[in-house]
């Protein structure tokens, strides 16, 4: 069990971890915190004899996209580097795009007798490692960091960040999101201390969040009614458009922290790589979740045993929900069976949820 399903952290039961697995390339560490009521992030790793996958979901509005990209993007990875022959950036763009297809066909059938699929999404963070050359996809803030000697040969480690946010937090999303959508005045605003897409949202690329994408939809009287200080808008506010690109690793190339923005909020790329560098290989995911939520906790001057004692949902006050993949990069090539690790779907909930068929039969 233990092996299979990892470990249930005994001082918290809204944490899970798995201490340590091995992959095609070296050994990963996998770890998560439940805020909401609902867990809306996912993640999972997944090895095949050519390559090894990682994803981490960051959904919003609801769990229903990021549990969708847990059951189908994967899939949808393998379905193309078959026909294609291999991995390469335009696979991970079709990746990308069929999962997305595929989400917005199933709101566009389901809205009306499950209005609130409208405004679910989720960020998605993909990685794949085939031989020496590391290629990531991403939609929103989830980030990709990587820990590397300065000098090769030397045991000076500093932090690289491998992806952008698209967050309008940012100045420079925020310029961007203007400059696409120059005859609205009101495509960004400031409301609830951040600047918000049309008021609602911070994130400008996602997988769903059908709402902001259909400006049908925007004109229906539902929109008006859950939106009611929305404006309608001619063509998509934001985007599915992922940034993808490759990176050749080198012997200096130590490991890879996958997360979602609930871990970045509370800690730096360089504290993150720090911590990493310093402590054993065995539950470093771990390690990272608990010191993001020590730093949630001071925030609010409270006690990490005050915090271990907030219910879920109520815990969204004090932080994000927050998913934590490490994978170490030992160069050198194990070639690990099919083993697919899978972070639990919900913190005690466990509901059952049918998006079609996944990786496996």
């Amino acid at each position: 069990m233990s092996r299979c399903c990892g470990l249930f952290c005994s001082d918290d039961e809204l944490q899970w971890h798995l201490a340590l697995k091995t992959h095609n390339y070296g050994d990963f560490s996998f770890a998560i915190s439940q805020a909401n009521s609902q867990f809306e992030d996912q993640g999972q790793v997944f090895n095949t004899p050519y390559a090894t996958f990682i994803g981490v979901y960051d959904g919003h509005g609801g769990p229903d996209a990021s549990r969708f990209l847990n059951s189908r993007m994967f899939s949808n990875l393998h379905r193309f580097v078959t026909e294609d022959g291999g991995v390469s950036i335009e696979v991970i763009k079709k990746a990308f795009r069929a999962s997305e297809e595929e989400f917005l066909q199933m709101v566009g059938r389901s809205w009306q007798s499950c209005p609130h699929f409208v405004s679910v999404g989720s960020c998605c963070l993909v990685g794949v490692i085939v031989e020496d050359m590391l290629y990531l996809g991403n939609l929103g803030d989830s980030r990709a960091v990587l820990g590397r000697n300065r000098i090769p040969g030397e045991n000076e480690v500093v932090a690289e960040r491998l992806t952008s946010d698209h967050n309008v937090m940012d100045e420079e999303v925020r310029n961007e999101v203007i400059n696409q959508h120059p005859d609205d005045s009101r495509i960004l605003v400031h409301i609830r201390g951040a600047w918000r897409i049309k008021g609602i949202i911070q994130v400008s690329r996602t997988i769903g969040d059908y709402y902001l994408k259909n400006p049908e939809f925007s004109r229906s009287p539902l929109y008006q009614q859950l939106f009611p200080s929305a404006t309608p808008f001619n063509r998509p506010v934001i985007t599915s458009e992922p940034s993808v690109g490759r990176r050749r690793l080198r012997p200096h190339d130590l490991f890879v922290i996958f997360a979602s923005d609930g871990l970045w909020e509370q800690l730096s790329d360089e504290a993150a790589v720090k911590m990493v560098t310093r402590n054993p290989r065995a539950g470093i995911a771990k390690r990272l979740v608990r010191a993001a939520l020590n730093e949630a906790a001071k925030k609010r001057n409270m006690s990490y045993g005050s915090l271990k004692g907030t219910p879920k949902g109520e815990r969204r006050q004090i932080h994000d929900d927050i998913t934590v993949i490490v994978i170490y990069l030992d160069h050198h090539f194990t070639g690990e069976n099919f083993h697919c690790t899978n972070a639990p779907v919900d913190m005690f909930s466990h509901e059952p949820q049918d998006y079609g068929d996944g990786f496996f039969p």
